[in-house]
């Protein structure tokens, strides 16, 4: 294979404000529904921490409703993780220049959208400068280095306000109020960043913490995300009449899906459980539903209401580019539990491959799969967002984290990544590793399932100094990116660096 990635491949490194940021109530920063997430484990659920209508105080599972009359309460006996995250918000320097150094073209990171607007830009208020000042000066630090910054406007963080008050996204009148915080962070930032996604892994949006609404079935989950759709397409129109050369696309949470065997009923099961999330992209992608949506959609006991003019401008403001988290893929047969969450779709476990030590399947050539599966699909430029293995990383007796399991993980994932771009012709924009620095996990609230190329010292309680330090794979992904993904290797030199 002689090809090589294309001059201006866009490497780096992907993270969300509400694993990462931190500083949730200060610089005038409103609550946002994911504050009142607790901790958890692998086998412990995080919770809500809610107050109930009669003044009783209670923690409810994220994934169910949300009783009537309930509003998110931060109780000074549990830990939240997000309140402090790993911290960017005081090491913002520190960190881009970490990631300057080992070379970053592109830093995937996300707007806190209460830091702009704390009530989440209801009529009347005004968007608050110290948060507008706060990303601004993130951007110019980025740019100091000549990093792109890749900007999610909407990463699992909804406005409390607007849970509480309008049902979240279920209510039209947030869609008005994304588009206010849409204008002020276009035009505040059109000359420092060039890259947009909207709305992060909307295939896996559901319920109070993720949509704002406190109901979680299908008829109100399935209005939400039409609202969302005409919120993308309408978000596109503003951003490109405020800056033509903005870019801007959406992120899906995709795992590939296998057929257990080649039964029939099996191979066209998997085909319909995909349409389940590629749904979403055909929606945002081609500008229409799928004519098979209508199936799904009767299944499930949902109908939708659309208002006059919103097939109209989802047609006429389709994304421009597909973005995607992949970590893993599932095995579909008929019967078989489905759901879909964090790292995409779920069925059945592959025996013929190996798992982390959280359960995630390891599957490099199921990404190259992947990857021609949505480029054959669209035609569009696709961008990898997300990719990586969380583990327990171990300080050596010298102090060093030799993380060769990450290297040897990402080069698995990276060769199968070079194969579909040189021998396959994906158009491919970038790609940017998950937790590019240790952050918080989304799905355990847990620290110690570490994706990083920079240890944060931080416990499971959000004990520790934050200190930084370089992992083994720091230097060997500095290598990657300074060889346009040519070299590989493990070799990295600097051995002695890499400790405490």
């Amino acid at each position: 294979m002689n090809k090589k990635f294309p001059e201006g491949f866009l490497w780096g490194g992907a993270t969300a404000a509400t694993q990462y940021e931190g500083g949730y109530d200060e610089g005038g920063r409103g609550p946002a529904t994911n504050d009142y997430i607790t901790d958890g484990t692998a086998d412990s659920p995080r919770k809500l921490s809610l107050i109930l209508k009669d003044g009783t105080k209670a923690l409810v599972d994220r994934e169910l409703s949300v009783p009537e009359g309930a509003i998110g309460f931060i109780d000074e006996n549990i830990y939240y993780p997000s309140h402090k995250a790993t911290d960017f918000f005081h090491h913002y320097k520190e960190d881009i220049a970490l990631f300057a150094e080992m070379g970053f073209k592109c830093f995937r990171m996300s707007i806190s959208w209460t830091r702009i607007f704390p009530k989440g830009g209801v009529e009347g208020e005004a968007p608050n400068e110290e948060g507008l000042q706060f990303y601004e000066s993130v951007f110019e630090e980025c740019k100091k280095y000549n990093i792109e910054p890749l900007v999610t406007l909407f990463h699992f963080e909804n406005p409390a306000y607007l849970a509480n008050n309008y049902n979240g996204w279920h209510s039209r009148y947030t869609i008005d109020c994304y588009l206010k915080y849409c204008k002020e962070v276009f035009t505040r930032y059109k000359d420092l960043v060039k890259y947009w996604i909207t709305i992060n892994e909307i295939n896996v949006l559901r319920g109070y913490s993720r949509l704002g609404c406190r109901e979680t079935n299908a008829q109100v989950r399935y209005q939400a995300l039409h609202h969302l759709f005409v919120a993308n397409a309408l978000a596109i129109k503003l951003g490109k009449g405020i800056n033509s050369e903005f870019k801007i696309g959406f992120t899906l949470a995709l795992s590939g899906i296998y057929s257990k065997d080649c039964r029939p009923e099996n191979v066209f099961g998997a085909l319909e459980y995909r349409r389940r999330a590629l749904f979403f992209s055909d929606v945002m992608m081609r500008g229409y539903y799928p004519s098979y949506s209508d199936a799904i959609l009767e299944e499930l006991g949902v109908t939708i209401v659309k208002e006059p003019g919103d097939e109209e401008i989802i047609r006429a403001y389709p994304s421009e580019f597909l973005a995607f988290s992949y970590y893993r893929t599932t095995v579909y047969h008929t019967g078989v539990q489905q759901k879909t969450d964090t790292g995409g779709q779920l069925g059945d476990k592959n025996p013929y491959l190996q798992e982390t030590p959280w359960g995630w399947p390891i599957d490099p050539i199921g990404l190259r799969y992947v990857l021609n599966e949505l480029y054959d699909r669209y035609q569009k430029p696709l961008f990898i967002v997300e990719n990586g293995m969380g583990m327990s990383d171990v300080f050596e007796k010298d102090g060093s984290i030799i993380d060769d399991y990450r290297i040897a993980y990402l080069k698995d994932h990276i060769n199968e990544v070079k194969k579909a771009v040189c021998l396959d012709g994906v158009d491919l924009m970038g790609y940017t590793t998950w937790g590019c620095i240790d952050l918080v996990s989304s799905g355990t609230g847990e620290m110690k399932k570490r994706y990083g190329f920079i240890h944060v010292d931080l416990d499971d309680k959000g004990k520790g100094t934050l200190k930084r330090t370089k992992k083994k794979s720091f230097y060997w992904y500095k290598k990657v990116i300074q060889s346009n993904g040519d070299d590989l290797s493990n070799e990295v030199n600097n051995t002695k660096e890499y400790s405490i």
